[in-house]
């Protein structure tokens, strides 16, 4: 996985290897510095959740997005660990009832996969649907 932080600390963006539009995309206009150390505590956490240790991220995010996809990445960080929502469902937690496409799109457009939780929504019939990073990785 690649990670992105601020200068600060902050997340802005966890991908899957290969993703490197999506990235070059997301650092343009961006001040950027690389400096490992400011993503071990990323990487740590990461290596816990994926081996059982750990069920919830306390990581400093700062997702760049519209308004509406910062309120879709908001609720997504409340699905709790090991549940799903549908599209619906999380458009009508977000008061938006008819917004599921708009919901999905958003869910797609996340820049900071695995700890904003985009792989716990499927399709209303319970099946997987779309996945930035893949439909195998949405299985983990």
């Amino acid at each position: 996985m690649t990670a992105i932080v601020t200068a600060e600390g902050a997340l802005v963006r966890l991908g899957f290897a290969g993703e490197t539009r999506a990235a070059r995309r997301l650092l343009q206009g961006l001040d950027v510095t690389w400096q490992n150390a400011k993503t071990a505590f990323v990487q740590q956490q990461i290596e816990e959740y994926f081996l059982g240790g750990r069920e919830q991220f306390d990581l400093p995010l700062a997702p760049l997005g519209t308004v509406f996809q910062l309120r879709v990445w908001q609720q997504l960080t409340t699905i709790p660990y090991g549940t799903t929502l549908s599209y619906g469902e999380l458009a009508r937690t977000l008061d938006r009832p008819t917004a599921a496409r708009a919901v999905g799109a958003a869910n797609g457009a996340n820049q900071i996969a695995v700890i904003v939780p985009c792989h716990r929504v499927i399709g209303a019939s319970g099946s997987l649907t779309g996945y930035a990073g893949g439909l195998d990785k949405k299985l983990i």
